[in-house]
């Protein structure tokens, strides 16, 4: 059943009144709105919770139940006047939008589903049905960072450049303007830390279309309000004004929106209100090179911008050289042993050079043929190879303002210093046992075929998981943070003995998983009668035997949770090919059925046996308190037992289909297992007697044996941990 939220987003079990953690009233809360958190719209999306609610109507969370529950946005447009005129014309222009939306086909962009229109009690609604991105708002992000004092650098600013400006160019090239860029339309999705472009200016156009001529049959205005479009102070002068748009636009709107995250003020505290000039210069110290592109960018005038991404990226990158380290607030100029790290846990800077990498002129070995992940751009190939010919310093998420940074950057890019001069060792810096320690590690990572960004972010999660009081610090060169490098070495090289573990397919997947992963994983198992629950159940047992210390944490959209889908990826592989996997075939006539085996540690197999509604099912497991026993109705719907260590099992079936019998091993030893199982058939009750019998009628078998009752059944002792992803 679909889980209840508050208005905190607390997580809440179906039916409750009121929240588990907050004390809110659920049932006042969903009585305020007409669609409630359980109700299911158009027989097909499952409203889980409110996400927020704008100018033209609810934005809510839901579940497409037609496809594996995956989650989905739902963006409510309600106009104010409820005539079936209005809603048409509404409708009718959103299926315009729609055709534009349904062109737009890139990873960074949210998929856009469909349009639906559904009526509850009476009301009209329309829905405009999204793919749900999970993460924060570039604007939720610059408010977390304010609160600690700190703003985003200019290397966080120039590689948001680098990963968007592609974007931008890929929804000119047809003909679509988003009209509408701000850092509350950027999320830095959580999976691989991307930026991802939301809420299109169009269909707010059509939100003002429909308010400014279709609120009375037949009175029709001939334009929209043009304040409605975009957002005053990033959308350029001439866009607020006339409403008219073309690429430069969205340019102007997206040097605003760097210019904000750089300074943490809003556009009306960096504008002059006499000359209305743009005076954000003095709140940042930034190379002349970006400084210049973002003058550009904002120019009054629309014919002085730069009319096309291209444009803007040959500006910003005329060279492939590196940048200066980031300049930070003049309030603190002298700091240059603690980085203040703005990138919070969870964020990989791509352009932070990998801790124990010598430089290399080609591809690691065995790296050449790798497939690329279909959000690489070539802005991103570009930072790559600035990290791959810098340093192998040691850098903690996030970029430190001194030389400490661990970026080779000898002189800024004005003025060049000779080739000769540059470092030929990056790690000659440190001495030779560490020297050598980084060399190990680097050649153990190219040899398991892991990404070197992917292995820096699991490995700074860890390391701060282990050393709180860390997070957020850069370790410097010098020889005060020699231990503590030693010990990040030393965590690394853990991490990397455990990944080994792991199939090569699943190392050089690392990193790069998503929710559509699962998706597809879980259509291959359906195939063969077996549930998602059943593979999770197995890729639990498998990681959190290697990562222990991660069970009960919220890890699915940390580093590590990508370790957590490649032992799943796996145990897929393993239940296709049939070493995890084995389904039950009663001999004619037979009743019993019993398995035997033995269980790795972290390991676990699954079974399946094609059952009747109404047979009576006798379950015995003879195995080590270690061992746990899941067992699942076909449809899902009933969940006997769920990671117990009960060992028997006596109920009615409730319906006809496969069951699943699933058997994972939490020791840290090899134990056997042996599953027997007993199913029997109800006998028909015998003909009743006959009338002319003159004697006194013997109890039927429907008189003398009893049916038994939902509270025959045992309560299953449930010992569900957060992380069975089901």
């Amino acid at each position: 059943m679909t889980k209840l939220y508050c208005s905190k987003g607390h997580e809440n079990s179906p039916g409750s009144r009121f929240c588990f953690q907050c004390g809110e009233n659920l049932l006042e809360m969903s009585m305020k709105h007409g669609i409630q958190p359980g109700q299911t719209l158009g027989d097909r999306y499952a409203i889980i919770r409110q996400l927020g609610q704008g100018g033209f109507g609810r934005t809510y969370l839901a579940e497409d139940i037609n496809r594996f529950r995956e989650l989905c946005v739902l963006k409510e447009f309600s106009p104010q006047v409820q005539t079936p005129y209005v809603v048409q014309k509404a409708e009718e222009l959103f299926q315009r939008e729609a055709s534009v939306l349904y062109k737009l086909q890139h990873p960074q962009i949210p998929r856009f589903r469909e349009l639906l229109r559904i009526n509850i009690e009476g009301k009209e609604y329309l829905f405009l049905v999204q793919d749900y991105v999970e993460g924060q708002t570039y604007n939720s992000l610059l408010n977390t960072r304010l609160q600690q004092g700190l703003r985003f650098t200019e290397a966080e600013a120039r590689q948001l450049l680098q990963q968007i400006l592609p974007v931008l160019d890929y929804i000119h090239s047809l003909g679509v303007i988003h009209r509408d860029i701000s850092p509350d339309n950027l999320i830095l999705r959580n999976v691989d830390q991307l930026p991802v472009l939301i809420d299109f200016g169009g269909v707010k156009q059509v939100v003002a279309t429909v308010a400014s001529q279709y609120y009375q049959p037949g009175e029709v205005a001939h334009t929209p309000p043009a304040t409605l479009l975009g957002k005053v102070g990033f959308a350029p002068p001439e866009q607020m004004q006339t409403g008219v748009v073309s690429p430069h636009s969205d340019l102007y709107a997206l040097a605003v929106t760097i210019v904000v995250l750089l300074t943490g003020k809003q556009p009306h505290e960096l504008i002059d209100t006499r000359t209305l000039t743009w005076q954000w210069r003095r709140e940042v110290n930034l190379s002349s090179t970006l400084g210049q592109v973002l003058d550009k960018m904002l120019s009054a005038r629309p014919g002085d911008r730069y009319q096309s991404v291209r444009q803007v990226q040959a500006a910003l990158n005329p060279s492939p050289v590196s940048y200066p380290a980031t300049q930070h607030p003049p309030q603190n100029p002298t700091s240059n042993t603690v980085a203040l790290s703005p990138t919070p846990v969870g964020e990989r800077s791509r352009t932070t050079p990998p801790v124990g990498e010598r430089s290399r002129t080609t591809p690691p070995v065995g790296e050449q043929s790798r497939t690329t992940p279909p959000f690489w751009t070539p802005a991103k190939t570009f930072l790559i190879a600035l990290v791959l010919t810098s340093t192998a310093g040691l850098a903690l998420w996030g970029v430190n303002n001194s030389r400490h940074s661990g970026e080779i950057n000898p002189t800024p890019t004005a003025t060049p210093t000779p080739t000769s001069s540059q470092p030929t060792d990056p790690l000659a810096k440190y001495s030779p046992q560490e020297r050598q320690r980084k060399e190990r590690l680097s050649d153990r990572r190219q040899q398991l075929g892991v990404d070197s960004n992917f292995y820096i972010s699991l490995v700074n999660q860890v390391f701060w998981e282990r050393n709180p009081s860390l997070r957020g610090r850069t370790l410097s060169d010098g020889t005060e943070d020699e231990s503590l490098r030693a010990e990040w070495d030393k965590t690394a090289a853990q991490l990397l003995e455990k990944l080994s573990i792991l199939s090569a397919k699943a190392r050089r997947q690392l990193g790069t998983y998503t929710a559509a992963e699962r998706d597809r994983w879980k259509v291959e198992v359906n195939k063969i009668n077996v549930g998602s629950r059943s593979l999770f159940d197995l890729g639990d047992a498998a990681f959190l035997s290697v990562f222990p210390e991660q069970r009960g944490k919220d890890f699915a959209n940390q580093p590590i949770g990508q370790v957590w889908y490649g032992f799943v990826s796996d145990k897929l592989s393993a239940i296709l090919a049939g070493s995890a996997f084995q389904k039950l075939v009663f001999d004619p006539d037979a009743t019993n059925e019993t398995v035997s085996g033995t269980l790795k540690p972290g390991g676990g197999k699954v079974f399946i046996a094609e059952l009747t509604k109404e047979q009576s099912l006798d379950l015995q497991l003879e195995a080590n308190s270690q061992v746990l026993l899941s067992v699942y109705s076909p449809s899902g719907k009933v969940t006997f037992l769920e990671d117990s260590k009960q060992r028997s099992l006596s109920t009615k079936l409730p319906e006809n289909g496969f069951y699943e019998f699933v058997v994972v091993s939490t020791a840290p030893k090899t134990l056997d297992y042996q599953l027997s199982m007993t199913v029997e058939t109800p006998t028909p009750p015998s003909p009743t007697p006959t009338p002319t019998e003159t004697s006194t009628p013997s109890p039927t078998p429907t008189e003398t044996t009893s049916t038994p009752t939902p509270t025959a059944t045992p309560t299953p002792t449930v010992e569900t941990t957060p992380e069975n992803n089901s």
